[in-house]
Formats: structure tokens, C-alpha cells, sequence
């Protein structure tokens, strides 16, 4: 069974709908979005924290899908053209302004559909977010573990559950590990070529209204970023684990290709 891997992850998208924080006009969003303070510190998050895990992954056969405003200011769009051009496997989508948020999410993800597929493991990426370096290739194989209960309904939801909370508040680091439920990131919804939705259509902390769903709680398997841009500012419910004693650098290193001293440089730049 050919499984397509194909993700979404929104930069500075111009849109009114789809975020918690919400502006009253597209002039209001885009000066929010646009500030080129804001977008340089997106920029760092997004080549210290999302990139190095996916430039890694064991199985390079995925597409992720950068989607932005086409007037999104340089020098951010012409850094996102040519970081496209240079990773086969991110794809630039420059999609207008759209009365609705996940038809413009769907025209950015449609073009990249595989009609060759069986399934299409959809998931969404925000882009201070990281997944390990084995997320795609562990989402191919459990899959094929699952895949009598996608058949069914053609809809399923394979979460990995085990992940870091990344803090930078105050110019400080702080890394907590979590179990999380549907948290958003490294979770996948399977679903057919021809079917009209992607991983954004379904509500992340609601999939159980939709289709059935299965977490794996190891190994540790995402990153979710808080901090001063973030569109949800804490970490939600969980549970606690705790790594051995002196781990957690060889875990950022072997799991997200990330270094410590690399992610508190970035907390302290925050200031």
C-alpha cells in the first residue's frame, strides 16, 4: 500500500481565520504578521528548532508544504525561495488572502496531492515546532501495523504522544517532557487521495468526533515551542515522564539534530 506523507506547515500566513489570535481586518493581521521584528524571530525559530529534524529524516520521502502570503516582505520570502529550491522536499505555496481559511489551506496542499497513492498521511507543522528524525519513517511503519481500522472508514489519526515542551520566557530556557494527547504535532490523519480535507480540517484536540485514532506513546517524538509568538501560549493537559539522569542533551542531539547551547541562544535572544 503506497502511503503518500504530505504536510502543511503555515509561515506567516496571511489569513483571518484558523489562530487563536485573531485580528478585526487584514490590515490589523498583516501588521501583526509582517512586523519584521516578529518575522526575524520566526525565521530563527524556524531554521534552529523545525528545520534540522526534517532536513534528517531516515525516510526522505515526504513533502512538506511551507505555505505563505506572496507579499510576504523580503528579505523572509526570497531566504523561504531559495531554502525551497534547495530541499526537494519543501514546497512553496503562495496562496492570497482567502474568505476562508481552509479552503486556502486546501489550495495550497491540492497541487502536491500523489493520485498514485493509496493514502495520504496528512499533518500539519507549525514552524518553531520539530519532529524527530525518524517521525516519517515511524509513521509509514505503524501505519501498516493500523491500516484494517483506516480501511474501514478511510479516516484514522496515529499520534506519537511522547515529546518537549520548550519554554523561552525572560530570555531563559526551559525544557519540560510531556505526554500529550493529539497535541498536533508528529500526529497524522490518514485519509484517501480523493477526499477533500487535510490534517487542518480536523480539529487536533477533537478527532475522535471524526474518525478512530491511535497513540503511541514512545519513542519521544516532537518538540512544541512556547514562547512570546506563539499562537497558544501554554502547554495544555499531560503527563509527566522524566529522561535518565544526563540525557536530555544526547536526546535533543540523536532525536531533532538540535544542541542545547543552539536553543538557549534562542531564548536569550528573545529578550
Amino acid at each position: 500500500m503506497r502511503v503518500q506523507m504530505l504536510g502543511l506547515c503555515r509561515y506567516s500566513y496571511l489569513g483571518l481565520r484558523g489562530y487563536q489570535v485573531e485580528h478585526d481586518s487584514i490590515a490589523a493581521r498583516r501588521a501583526y504578521l509582517y512586523d519584521p521584528a516578529r518575522l526575524e524571530r520566526r525565521w530563527h525559530w524556524f531554521t534552529t528548532v523545525a528545520l534540522p529534524g526534517w532536513l534528517a529524516q531516515t525516510d526522505p520521502d515526504y513533502t512538506l508544504v511551507v505555505m505563505t502570503g506572496p507579499d510576504l516582505p523580503e528579505p523572509w520570502l526570497g531566504r523561504l525561495r531559495a531554502l525551497c529550491d534547495r530541499v526537494p522536499q519543501l514546497r512553496l505555496s503562495l496562496v492570497p488572502p482567502m474568505d476562508y481559511h481552509l479552503q486556502a489551506c486546501r489550495a495550497a496542499v491540492a497541487p502536491h496531492v500523489d493520485p498514485d497513492a493509496d493514502v495520504i498521511g496528512h499533518f500539519r507543522h507549525d514552524d518553531d515546532d520539530a519532529v524527530a528524525v525518524d517521525y516519517v519513517q515511524a509513521a509509514r511503519r505503524d501505519f501498516a501495523l493500523i491500516a484494517g481500522l483506516w480501511q474501514a472508514e478511510g479516516k484514522l489519526s496515529l499520534d506519537y504522544g511522547r515529546g518537549l515542551m520548550v519554554e523561552a520566557r525572560d530570555g531563559q530556557l526551559k525544557i519540560t517532557p510531556r505526554i500529550c494527547h493529539n497535541m498536533g504535532v508528529a500526529l497524522t490523519i490518514f485519509l484517501r487521495p480523493d477526499a477533500a480535507e487535510t490534517a487542518l480540517h480536523y480539529n487536533h484536540t477533537k478527532l475522535g468526533q471524526w474518525m478512530p485514532g491511535v497513540q503511541i506513546n514512545g519513542p519521544l517524538m516532537f518538540i512544541r515551542s512556547i514562547h512570546g509568538d506563539s499562537d497558544s501560549g501554554d502547554m495544555g493537559p499531560g503527563l509527566p515522564w522524566q529522561p535518565e539522569e544526563g540525557q536530555m542533551n544526547r536526546l535533543l542531539r540523536t532525536r531533532f539534530g538540535l544542541r542545547r547551547g543552539d536553543l538557549a541562544a534562542l531564548a536569550r535572544s528573545l529578550t
